[in-house]
């Protein structure tokens, strides 16, 4: 009897091990192809410490959308424009869901910020509000001032400080999209351009971002999550934490202003604080307090980034930087100062930008999404909760929509003009595409034209070594940042005299 039974409970043990594996591999047969991985690790030991090249890689040989598992979590990798524009256009409410990372976990009140809240009202709530207060042209046009006296304030640094050695450009540059931003938000500087360490801010902003870029294993093991094994959300939320706390001061401090009657400073600050009182129980002093965080960490990091490599372009290219000060000098208006508004128009140093925008991803890999449901992705069923990455550096790069496409040249934007980077073209989306598109794509166009503009019209720049040994690397994190600083001395050109 015993017997019986043994060979009984084998015999349905062997029936469902069996059905499962069927069911695994119906499932798998439905994905796109991909690379066969290792027990338990999946494909981690393909990824390397670029991902970005290695996915692209690997899609040269397993097709444009690809399927990898990372430990327990299985990714669909969109590699070419036409697999993106499957994921971020033809299928957008179906892949517009967020994994969010545990690194992110460690910001109090994470479940309203934008980047990571789903797309439900809230999340439009959020996006309605930043666009009518922050990014819309009118509003932008009204707060210019704010950002010229910021980067007259560097200028005026830079002239006076009489160096005899080279400045680190990205650091100013940080300091400068930090300064705009908080002149656009708050209507104050937060920073120095003398401090080390930028008033606490660069620390705070770049631990957030290389935390929430690192691998983290807690991510592919959601097991381990509870033990945090490489101490990755602590440190996350040492800098969450403090952000939390600069950003509560600034409301706590505008609210006090206004309770005296005093004169409003009728910045983007004044604008939310109106917007939340006609929309109580949809945008509290909780969003706005998060939407600050947010905006100083993407309206810093990336903007200083891209600034940082079109100058390194353009100090390995002299004609390229004589041409585009030849440009930017007819804007400069009676008080010799560079216009913003017309920049926009320059279209040799809009070339510029754009091309470093695609050669230098601030953000390699597009932040993930997820499938809100089950979906037809192409020729293929991807089940719901499924991870999503677009590899926009793979699409930037890509021989078959570029020519040459690892040279810097800004010529191949000169006369494409339709050719731009707000999520239309597949092969050029920096700022994603679809409903999750990065919503402050106007003021990170202005900020980083007036820096490239003021640092090249204003300045020679002397290299401390020959052109030739220019490090070039760069280094993986959620953006991509150049391996070592760019280090180069200012000297005034004649027309500041």
């Amino acid at each position: 009897m015993e017997l019986l039974y043994l060979v009984f409970t084998s015999i349905i043990f062997f029936f469902f091990l069996f059905l499962l594996h069927g069911i695994d591999i119906h499932r798998k047969r439905r994905l796109p192809p991909g690379p066969a991985g290792l027990p338990i690790i999946g494909n981690l030991l393909d990824l390397g410490p670029k991902p970005h090249e290695s996915l692209a890689k690997l899609s040269k040989k397993h097709g444009p959308l690809m399927t990898i598992r990372l430990g327990s979590i299985t990714s669909v990798v969109a590699s070419t424009p036409d697999a993106a524009r499957e994921i971020l256009q033809r299928n957008d409410e179906a892949c517009c869901g967020r994994i969010v990372p545990d690194a992110a976990t460690s910001l109090e009140d994470n479940d309203v910020a934008m980047v990571w809240t789903p797309a439900h009202e809230g999340w439009r709530t959020m996006r309605k509000a930043l666009s009518t207060y922050l990014t819309h042209q009118h509003k932008l046009d009204t707060l210019r001032n704010l950002r010229q006296n910021v980067v007259d304030g560097i200028l005026d640094f830079l002239r006076e400080s009489g160096r005899k050695e080279g400045v680190d450009i990205g650091k100013l540059a940080f300091a400068l999209a930090l300064n705009q931003m908080s002149n656009t938000c708050v209507s104050q500087n937060v920073t120095s351009y003398e401090s080390d360490d930028i008033g606490g801010f660069k620390t705070a902003v770049k631990t957030v971002m290389q935390m929430v870029g690192k691998f983290n294993i807690a991510d592919i093991f959601p097991v381990l999550k509870p033990l945090d094994p490489q101490n990755i959300r602590g440190q996350a939320k040492g800098a969450y934490e403090w952000l939390d706390k600069v950003s509560e001061g600034f409301i706590n401090e505008r609210l006090k202003h206004r309770g005296a009657r005093l004169p409003r400073s009728g910045d983007m600050l004044d604008a939310m604080l109106d917007f939340s009182e006609d929309n109580e129980a949809d945008f509290t002093l909780k969003h706005i307090k998060i939407l600050l965080v947010e905006l100083f960490l993407a309206g810093t990091e990336t903007s200083s980034n891209t600034t940082e490599w079109a100058m390194t372009e353009l100090l390995l290219n002299s004609d390229m930087f004589s041409r585009v000060r030849e440009e930017v000098s007819t804007t400069v208006g009676e008080d010799g100062k560079i216009q913003e508004t017309k920049l926009l128009d320059l279209p040799y140093l809009q070339a510029v930008i754009k091309e470093t925008m695609r050669l230098h991803l601030a953000v390699p890999l597009l932040v993930p999404h997820k499938t809100e449901t089950e979906v037809k992705i192409g020729e293929y069923i991807v089940p719901k909760n499924t991870q999503l990455m677009v590899n926009a550096w793979a699409m930037a790069r890509d021989p078959i929509c570029w020519e040459d496409p690892t040279m810097f040249n800004p010529e191949r934007f000169l006369g494409n003009d339709q050719l731009d980077f707000k999520g239309q073209h597949f092969e050029f989306i920096p700022f994603g595409s679809g409903r999750r598109m990065c919503p402050g794509i106007p003021l990170a166009h202005r900020v980083v034209s007036l820096m490239v503009a003021s640092f090249v019209y204003h300045f020679d720049w002397k290299l401390p070594h020959a052109r030739e040994e220019m490090d070039m690397n760069d280094i993986f994190g959620l953006t991509l940042l150049r391996a070592t600083p760019l280090i180069a001395t200012p000297i005034p050109v004649g027309h500041n005299a």
